[in-house]
């Protein structure tokens, strides 16, 4: 018996030590708050803004990549400006490359910058955008038009073209601007850019031919991100491509996108044919920029990468058209760049009708659950108005759906205990045949009904909601830099105080939050969790078995400096959930006539000292 309690406590303790070791290598560093891909940690390799697609019917490959000069002809800019975004279309390619989140700011430090999507290349940017060209990697949108059989590639605009503002000044809500270009052979190409109140761009696409003869073209639009994002690389978060081919969820991450085989004429690609509705974008944790066409618009979707630039690019390329003398062909569609706010994005699967686009938040594997927790979490701070009061709320939503399997845990763990003295005859009568022993007692348990397996139901039930909710407060903006009160002012990042400091009373710095250091300097919630887990222990009698007993005695403390880590909200969750399961506890066991004995649970689980006394043969 002896050696399997040491065994038992040397796996035990080994087992933590391992989960220690693995934060402390492999846990992601503190990242900032601002679009992931965007600060440089690397040399971006090259600044050759994206390929345009080919010549050719838009059904088939483009041509091979080439990437467009170094510099286009020097161009103003058209400003953009709403209550959600700033920043600019630059006349040289008719582009969308400089954007900021104006609602959202890098940090919660005062006077912190809003967070910025959108970054020109070198190609476009001019010393009207405030950019560090070491700080930030080009990322934008471009439009353009593939020419048809027969058609020169000089008759239709490029990234390089340079257009003109034939309408408009700022674009704003409800102040559309109209670019054009004249290619000097009878087409006029027009590029009309509307914006809503948030984040949704309406690019309408024209092509007017004075010409004398048919002219062939097709529309389309790009997503271009030079060199590899820096992602925070965690297994729960999806970062990279996303979109959605006639009702089917594509994910990729970058890595995959690098990797993608070869196809004639495209590169490294991936080619979707959409009959129906679709889009198709990059994702970052908050962030999002998709191309959208409208319902129902047959399109292709392409991911590519130009291995030689090193750009990630989704395309959605329109079928080729012919517009004969005297006609004009037009091709609407949208662009998303802006925050993942979930009522934001569902309300655009409503109008325009961009189908399924709530799932362009990583949901997870459970989404069954992340969902409906997240809106019922959403319907709670509607109403209460503070992200924290609204996680306390939830907790005692879901322990609320959840009693009737709790209750029935609480009612057989008193059954059990009524049983005791009946197992212990058992017991003595069976001695050492264990198989004798089991086979009586599951008889007595079937004799009077109780089910030993009850007390695991509800925590079982608690590891996928526990899951869900991490996913929750990890992947929605909603939670980023949401206050509860006091010292808690980010429910998304771990609880900045710290013993170090005496938690604010010294004037001392503290390690960063979310390293493994500030984990193990008790945050004053991590401290909080371990009380409340230890209360929750002391509802039952210690466990007879000495190895038992100081692997329970030890697990409240260890999950304290381990979660503290956690974002505050989750330990929140934590906390409250376990007060909850006290008093529950605490009720049911007392209403069936076993009211735990709490005090003397707490006294007999503290250490005694042995009092001095007379030994055997003293004072002879």
């Amino acid at each position: 018996m002896e050696d399997n309690n040491r065994n038992l406590i040397l796996a035990t303790v080994l087992s933590f030590l391992v989960i220690l070791v693995w934060y402390t290598v492999f846990a992601p560093e503190p990242v900032s708050d601002q679009p992931s891909g965007q600060p440089l940690t690397e040399q971006v390799v090259g600044d050759q803004p994206l390929a345009t697609p080919g010549t050719g019917a838009a059904t088939t490959a483009p041509a091979d990549l080439a990437a467009e000069p170094d510099a286009v002809e020097p161009a103003g800019r058209v400003a953009i400006q709403s209550s959600a975004l700033s920043g600019s279309i630059s006349l040289a390619g008719g582009r969308i490359d400089d954007l900021l989140l104006t609602r959202y700011q890098e940090t919660r430090d005062e006077g912190s910058p809003d967070v910025r999507l959108l970054t020109p290349s070198s190609a476009t940017a001019d010393d009207s955008i405030p950019v560090d060209s070491a700080q930030y990697k080009p990322y934008y949108a471009v439009y353009g038009w593939t020419p048809g059989p027969g058609v020169d590639a000089s008759l239709v605009p490029n990234p390089a073209t340079v257009w003109t503002l034939e309408s408009g000044e700022t674009l704003s809500p409800g102040q559309p601007v109209t670019l054009a270009w004249d290619n000097g052979a009878g087409q006029i190409f027009r590029r009309t850019f509307a914006l809503d109140d948030n984040y949704l761009f309406t690019v309408g696409q024209s092509l007017q031919n004075n010409g004398d003869a048919a002219f062939s073209a097709a529309p389309y639009g790009i997503i271009a991100r030079h060199g590899r994002p820096d992602t925070q690389n965690n297994f729960i978060l999806h970062e990279g491509v996303v979109g959605m081919v006639d009702g089917t969820l594509v994910e990729m991450k970058y890595d995959d996108v690098a990797e993608l085989d070869p196809i004639d004429r495209e590169g490294r690609a991936e080619v979707y044919n959409v009959t129906g509705n679709g889009w198709i974008g990059f994702t970052d944790k908050y962030w999002m920029s998709s191309l959208a066409p409208a319902p129902g618009q047959a399109f292709t979707a392409v991911v590519k990468y130009a291995d030689g630039a090193d750009i990630y690019q989704t395309e959605a390329r329109f079928p080729m058209q012919t517009v004969e003398p005297g006609t004009q062909l037009s091709a609407d569609s949208y662009l998303f760049a802006g925050a993942k706010v979930w009522e934001v994005i569902r309300g655009y699967e409503e109008t325009p009708g961009i189908q399924r686009f709530v799932d362009s938040i990583d949901w997870g594997w459970f989404y069954f659950l992340t969902k409906p927790i997240f809106q019922l979490l959403h319907w709670l701070h509607g109403i209460i108005g503070n992200m924290g009061w609204a996680i306390i709320a939830l907790t005692f939503v879901l322990k609320t759906l959840v009693f009737p399997l709790a209750r029935k845990s609480y009612i057989s763990m008193a059954k059990m205990k009524e049983l005791q003295p009946q197992m212990e005859e058992i017991k003595n009568r069976t001695g050492d045949d264990r198989m004798k022993f089991q086979k009586e007692v599951m008889e007595l348990y079937k004799r009077e009904k109780v089910n030993p397996a009850a007390g695991c139901l509800p925590i079982l039930l608690q590891i996928p909601i526990f899951f869900s909710l991490y996913k929750v407060i990890f992947v929605t903006i909603e939670l980023r830099h949401a206050p509860w009160f006091g010292w808690i002012q980010d429910l998304s990042a771990p609880d900045p105080s710290s013993l170090l400091n005496l938690y604010g009373l010294l004037p001392y710095g503290v390690p960063a939050q979310g390293t493994l250091l500030h984990s193990v300097t008790l945050p004053a919630l991590a401290i909080a969790l371990g009380i409340s887990m230890w209360m929750q222990q002391r509802l039952n009698p210690a466990p007879t078995d000495a190895a038992q007993k100081m692997i329970f005695a030890w697990m409240p403390w260890i999950f304290m400096f381990m979660l503290g880590g956690f974002a505050s909200g989750l330990v929140l969750y934590w906390i409250t959930n376990n007060v909850i399961t006290i008093l529950q506890q605490y009720t049911i066991m007392s209403m069936h006539g076993h009211r735990p004995d709490l005090f003397g649970n707490i006294k007999s689980s503290m250490p005694t000292r042995k009092r001095p006394g007379n030994k055997p043969g003293a004072g002879k």
